[in-house]
C-alpha cells in the first residue's frame, strides 16, 4: 500500500479513526497486561502462552501502521457534490434481482470500509464494476461463480 489513495466515507473514516484509538489504547494496555503475566510463568523459551501474546501483538502493531498509512492517505468521498443520476462511490443503490425478483440495497464504498454483511461493496468488486456510471433502468449483469446475475438498477441516493 505504497502512499495509494485510500477512498473512504465520513462513516467509514470515523470507524478507521475509532479503530486505530481502540488499538493503541484499551488493545496495547491490554496486551502489555497479558505480557506481564506471561512472564511471570517463567521460561520464555518454553512459555507458550507468552510466544502466543507476543505472536498477538506483532498482528496487533502491524495493524496500527497499517491504519495509521490508510489514515494518511485518506480522500474523502466528496458529499456535497453527490449526483443521483449516476451511480458513484458514496451512492446507495436498490436493485432488483431479476431472477428471484427481489430488492436489494448496495453502498458503494473504498476497498478499505467495503463489508458485505453490512452490505456495503467496493467499487473494486465486480457488483461495484458494474454498477459504477450506471442510472437508474439501467440492467446490469454480474459475473459470479454460480453463473451471471442480473440486476436492474431501480433507486440511487446518497445517504
Amino acid at each position: 500500500m505504497a502512499d495509494e489513495e485510500v477512498l473512504l466515507t465520513k462513516e467509514g473514516l470515523q470507524k478507521l479513526e475509532d479503530e486505530l484509538r481502540e488499538l493503541k489504547t484499551v488493545k496495547r494496555r491490554e496486551m502489555a497486561t497479558r505480557l506481564k503475566v506471561a512472564i511471570s510463568y517463567g521460561d520464555l523459551r518454553e512459555n507458550s502462552e507468552y510466544h502466543s501474546a507476543k505472536e498477538e501483538q506483532g498482528f496487533m502493531e502491524t495493524r496500527i501502521k497499517v491504519l495509521e498509512k490508510m489514515l494518511t492517505n485518506v480522500k474523502l468521498v466528496d458529499e456535497s457534490s453527490a449526483d443521483t443520476s449516476t451511480v458513484s462511490v458514496g451512492s446507495t443503490v436498490t436493485l432488483n434481482d431479476i431472477e428471484f425478483a427481489e430488492h436489494v440495497e448496495y453502498t458503494i464504498v473504498g476497498p478499505a470500509e467495503s463489508d458485505v454483511t453490512a452490505n456495503k461493496i467496493s467499487y473494486e468488486s465486480p457488483m461495484g464494476k458494474e454498477l459504477l456510471g450506471k442510472k437508474v433502468g439501467d440492467i446490469i449483469n454480474v459475473e459470479a461463480p454460480m453463473g451471471t446475475l442480473k440486476y436492474e438498477v431501480l433507486g440511487i441516493k446518497f445517504v
